[in-house]
């Protein structure tokens, strides 16, 4: 079942902390229109129901066909990985869920410097139950490392960093770039999460299927 949408408002958290103006790049590329750079005014949702909830397959493409989202609900909830696409095809994140949580391992790219280039990684982090849990590393934009935390059920047991142009930073910068970083990108994943919200199917408009 395919559906335009057109100007619902999208409620996008912004960073809580100075310092993530990389995630706050990302969140205005998700919702950019491909050539204008404006907020898009139309996206196309596909995707079915099945007793009154989301089901299936799950797709958001652009009025001319170009995918934005794709992914899957399992009986209303979040299941397997979803995938987002800048407005020009370049992939930005994938988001692995298990019953609605982020489970597995989360990447992310940073913003394409111009079109066609090469993605450059961002962000490989291991969630379980929602919570951050194993070691979560980040890049700058030139690809050399930024953070590497270890974490345990969403608590900081270890940091290192490094500045952009490769040397380490001290213990205490290093954790406190950790912090900026995770805070940077939960705004990241919420809004990319508060996308797929504002279109999910409208299931309370269709009849539900069989069992």
């Amino acid at each position: 079942m395919t559906r335009p949408r057109s100007g619902r408002g999208i409620s996008v958290p912004a960073p809580r902390r100075a310092g993530t103006a990389i995630a706050a790049a990302a969140v205005a590329l998700i919702l950019a229109a491909p050539s204008t750079g404006t907020a898009a005014e139309a996206l196309r949702a596909n995707g079915g129901c099945r007793d009154g909830v989301p089901n299936g397959a799950f797709e958001l493409t652009l009025p001319d066909g170009r995918l934005r989202v794709s992914g899957a609900f399992a009986r209303g909830k979040r299941s397997g990985a979803f995938i987002f696409w800048s407005p020009s095809g370049a992939r930005l994140a994938v988001v692995p869920y298990d019953d609605d949580a982020k489970s597995g391992t989360v990447a992310a790219w940073h913003p394409p410097a111009a079109a066609g280039a090469a993605p450059v990684r961002r962000l490989e982090a291991p969630y379980a139950g929602n919570l951050p849990h194993g070691t979560r590393r980040t890049w700058h934009a030139n690809g050399n490392p930024r953070t590497e935390v270890r974490y345990e059920r969403g608590t900081p047991v270890e940091a290192r960093a490094w500045a952009e142009a490769g040397a380490p930073l001290p213990a205490e910068e290093a954790r406190a770039l950790a912090e900026r970083d995770l805070a940077g990108d939960d705004a990241f994943l919420a809004a990319l999460e508060a996308l797929v919200d504002g279109e999910r199917p409208r299931c309370d408009r269709v009849r539900a299927g069989p069992l």
